[in-house]
């Protein structure tokens, strides 16, 4: 069976029409220039990513929206991709527990052909379908599915993020390509317009850090609309050993402008909750006090403070 390009006889040539195949005509003298320039010509092309990566943003805003829907509902994020796309997508999920204090259920990275796909890469792994549709098996009614291909078609994605849609999750498509085969297949489409790579087909360059771009803003907003934030810092983090405790009393301390010792004092009296401490400090409450409210406003600081006040 034929799924835009899925699956295919080993050995069939596939031929990718893409953005980011093209020839780059700014690039097409790269290989007769001295190391300088050739690191000019590839400075001056990752300079016009932010601006791809902008033009994208409604449509991303849209998709941190779907993320906060999966996690305030109890369900859950799962990443899908293969090559660069999938490194990078397993890269954002684990970093997210030890920056924001999260289960890491929360948020899951699939990749196509597994974890030894991660460090050495598997050959047509990216073209199986029904590897995806596999990996996607375990997605619950309510979740978020999230899949990232430079080219908007591997088949690897559109397997899971085809296997999603049937088990009633919201899909999502992180591309560079806007005209994506697989757009039309989800919920939202994110595609950035990185155009013609340095050199053509490599797509860990500009589409590459795009995707990065992308999903390093989706996952902050999630976790900030998420309220694991206040201000700009990191109160999901909670002290579970000393160096943690060290930290958690430095943003106590910067937050409720309060000297580093009743900031320690607060913390203990919280059981080693930042969130905790911090509304006890900045409402003049007892941890049980700050604790409850906090539990009312879904973990959101601010909201538990307007309670309060």
């Amino acid at each position: 069976m034929e799924h835009d390009g899925g699956d295919r006889p080993t050995g069939e040539a596939v031929i990718v029409r893409a953005p980011t195949e093209a020839r780059n005509p700014r690039t097409l003298d790269i290989d007769r220039v001295s190391a300088l320039e050739v690191l000019r010509r590839i400075n001056a092309e990752d300079a016009t990513v932010p601006a791809a990566v902008e033009a994208a943003l409604p449509d991303l805003a849209r998709a941190v929206e779907l993320g906060v829907a999966a996690l305030e509902g109890g369900a859950a994020i799962h990443y899908f991709g293969a090559g660069t796309s999938g490194r990078i997508a397993s890269q954002d999920a684990a970093e997210l527990p030890p920056t924001y204090g999260v289960p890491p259920e929360w948020v899951r990275a699939h990749h196509a052909g597994g974890g030894t796909a991660l460090i050495r890469a598997v050959e047509g792994i990216e073209d199986d379908w029904e590897s995806g549709r596999a990996d996607a098996a375990g997605i619950t009614p309510g979740s978020l599915a999230v899949g990232l291909a430079a080219s908007g078609r591997t088949p690897y994605v559109g397997g899971a993020l085809e296997a999603a849609r049937e088990r009633s999750a919201a899909t999502v498509l992180i591309s560079a390509n806007p005209g994506a085969p697989l757009a039309d297949r989800v919920d939202v489409h994110v595609g950035m317009d990185t155009g013609a790579e340095v050199i053509a087909g490599s797509t860990r360059m500009k589409a590459g850090t795009a995707q990065k771009l992308a999903l390093n803003a989706f996952s902050t907003a999630v976790m900030v609309r998420m309220g694991l934030t206040y201000s700009n810092l990191m109160v999901g983090v909670d002290a579970t050993n000393g160096k943690l405790r060290g930290r958690v009393v430095t943003i106590l301390a910067e937050a409720a402008d309060a000297d580093e010792e009743a900031c320690a004092r607060a913390l203990t009296a919280a059981g080693g909750d930042t969130r905790t401490a911090l509304v006890s400090l900045l409402a003049g409450v007892g941890a049980a006090e700050a604790g409850a409210a906090l539990a009312d406003a879904r973990g959101r600081v601010r909201d538990a403070l307007a309670a309060l006040s």
